[in-house]
């Protein structure tokens, strides 16, 4: 060290500029789409340093919180517990544009601060969004001769419609939906239910029963079949887009993650598209989701963690980012203007610009949810219990009782 300052010095006293030494932070992160960006920013900041390592998804889901509870693990990392990780987040204020942050992400924001709802900090960039939503299978409502229902039209409407279709042409059955809590929770909510209280704890209420009611009745009378959330128990999440894409129903309720998919599974096997979200009593709302980059307490470089945080959720590179994602912007800027996106399909293009416009009519009580630090716990409760009522071991008033009971014991083990 003393021959490092000897030689600084020698060097300044020669009129030689020395440079900074490097402040590196470490990044966990899902694919390689990142590494332009990162050049972008070291270019522009040649005294700071950003190593990324792509790992899977299920790291980022299971090691990652054990490490952070450990006090290790990168500097900044893709998250989607968003409320359950928070206590982990450090706070970008000091070091970001916190009116543009709030402008653009403040639907968002909320999420990643847990408990503290009423924290102005802020802990991350919410740089796209995943919506619930529904497609539909065109060609069979065309053979059937039944008129797709518009936008504006009620889950029964899809009910009746689906099921006209369904008998018309022979389908396996008219409707289908994930096996989810995250599903079940964009028709609940559009109901009236309000999911959790403001103080977090859960919400059963009269909403919530009469969307368990519609969405048990649409089982026992065929609308929906039996042998997926009826079959199987347990909290697992199960899709349906197989069946989809090999025509089984005419109306799928799963979301914009499969969208790439769908387009090249189905191919010319038959037209389809992705319709508004159905409406309930209360609402025309889908439920958000998506990812989130956060920089954590444990930072030996929390001014560089927060320049690269704010770097990336600058207008355009985070228009870059989500593009090149193919994913729904989160950024109210991007909802609005909407995005294009190259080499996709157009049905792709109309997908997305369809999910994106769900934004604005998301309901706050889908906000509260996803942002809720006992969401998953919730959502598992749910799946579980409405499993329960399907087979015929419980009642629907017993089984919310139930739901509620399991995530009061989840808050109870987490304190």
């Amino acid at each position: 060290m003393k021959i490092l300052r000897l030689s600084a010095t020698a060097a300044l006293l020669a009129g030689v500029a020395v440079p900074a030494l490097a402040q590196e932070i470490r990044m966990y992160t899902l694919d390689e789409r990142i590494a332009p960006f990162i050049e972008k920013f070291e270019a522009e900041n040649p005294s700071m340093t950003v190593k990324y390592e792509v790992v899977p998804y299920q790291q980022v889901l299971e090691s990652l919180p054990v490490q952070l509870a450990a006090g290790e693990g990168p500097d900044v990392s893709l998250t989607t517990d968003f409320g359950g990780l928070s206590k982990y987040y450090l706070d970008l204020s000091p070091y970001v544009d916190a009116a543009y942050f709030e402008k653009e992400f403040g639907q968002t924001l909320g999420w990643l601060r847990g408990d503290n709802k009423d924290s102005k900090a802020i802990y991350g960039v919410v740089d796209s969004m995943t919506v619930n939503g529904g497609y539909v299978n065109l060609t069979l409502f065309e053979q059937a001769g039944v008129e797709v229902p518009p936008e504006g039209a009620t889950w029964d409407d899809w009910a009746v419609a689906a099921k006209k279709v369904s008998d018309a042409v022979g389908t396996d059955y008219p409707m289908a939906m994930d096996r989810s809590g995250h599903r079940f929770a964009s028709l609940a909510i559009s109901y009236g239910a309000e999911m959790v209280s403001p103080d977090g704890k859960p919400v059963l209420d009269e909403g919530f029963k009469k969307a368990f009611e519609t969405f048990v009745q649409w089982h026992k009378d065929g609308t929906m079949p039996m042998n997926l959330w009826g079959a199987v128990g347990g909290a697992k999440t199960i899709d349906q887009f197989d069946d989809f894409v090999n025509a089984k129903t005419p109306f799928y309720f799963g979301g914009s993650w499969t969208l790439r998919d769908m387009d090249s599974k189905v191919g010319d096997a038959f037209d389809w598209k992705v319709v508004p979200s159905p409406c309930g009593p209360s609402s025309c709302t889908a439920m958000p989701g998506g990812g989130a980059l956060v920089g954590f307490t444990h930072t030996k470089h929390p001014e560089v963690v927060g320049k690269f945080l704010n770097f990336l959720a600058q207008p355009e590179n985070l228009k870059e980012l989500v593009v090149g994602a193919t994913n729904v912007p989160a950024a109210t800027s991007l909802v609005e203007s909407g995005l294009e996106y190259p080499g996709i399909s157009p049905r792709v293009q109309e997908g997305l610009d369809t999910f994106t416009k769900q934004i604005p009519k998301m309901a706050p009580a889908a906000y509260n949810f996803q942002g809720w630090r006992f969401q998953r716990a919730m959502m598992n409760a749910e799946t579980t219990r409405i499993s329960q009522v399907l087979t015929g071991e419980l009642d629907i008033d017993t089984a919310m009782a139930r739901i509620k009971e399991d995530v009061d014991l989840a808050i109870q083990a987490a304190q």
